[in-house]
């Protein structure tokens, strides 16, 4: 039994985000009506505002409020290298490391027939044009290193393998800054498989 039944819809509201449990809600709540109710409008204002307008970009569908995003849109990419990334996050994470100035294409998730996420749901079709339209040289498959990502990674592998010369996976292993006696061992195994010359 909470304050109000109003007040408990707001913390339950706040719970469908990740990682938010009953207490943190209710934190979360309180805060905003003890504390900040101008913040919360501005919340809940910018949450409606991009809830009625963002959907996905044309050509890579990352989420974007218009036809086509930043990335997409900008000459200044290079068309020769595409990397196929799983979430918009990836690419959020990709863009902050610096270094990658090709194009993306975003799954919105992985193969898994388990959760009924086939190829349709991948937009894997899509894909494929968008390949054959850019003709890149390289395409980068960024799936997660998890047995979906690279079950995901081996399909789109085999299905772009007769319209790109080079197709290659992201490198997994050892963080930079790493102990090896402190890593698990399948990163390890992962490390030495994917390891490069230095000479």
């Amino acid at each position: 039994m909470g304050i109000s039944p109003l007040i408990d819809r707001l913390i339950e509201a706040f719970q469908v985000l990740p990682g938010v449990g009953p207490k943190g809600a209710q934190r979360m709540t309180l805060q905003l009506l003890q504390h900040n109710r101008a913040g919360g409008g501005v919340l809940a204002a910018t949450l409606a505002e991009a809830i009625e307008t963002v959907g996905h970009c044309q050509a890579c569908r990352t989420l974007c409020e218009q036809p086509l995003c930043r990335y997409c849109e900008s000459p200044e990419r290079d068309d020769s290298q595409v990397c196929i990334v799983e979430s918009p996050a990836d690419i959020i994470a990709i863009e902050q490391a610096g270094g990658f100035r090709g194009r993306y294409f975003v799954l919105h998730g992985h193969l898994s027939p388990i959760d009924r996420i086939g190829p349709e749901e991948l937009g894997l079709e899509e894909l494929l044009s968008r390949v054959r339209k850019l003709q890149p040289a390289e395409v980068i498959l960024a799936t997660n290193a998890t047995v979906e990502g690279e079950a995901t990674a081996h399909y789109i592998g085999e299905l772009l393998k007769d319209d790109v010369s080079t197709i290659t996976r992201i490198a997994h292993g050892v963080p930079l800054g790493g102990e090896l006696e402190y890593i698990d061992g399948g990163t390890i195994v992962h490390a030495l498989q994917g390891r490069r010359s230095i000479n």
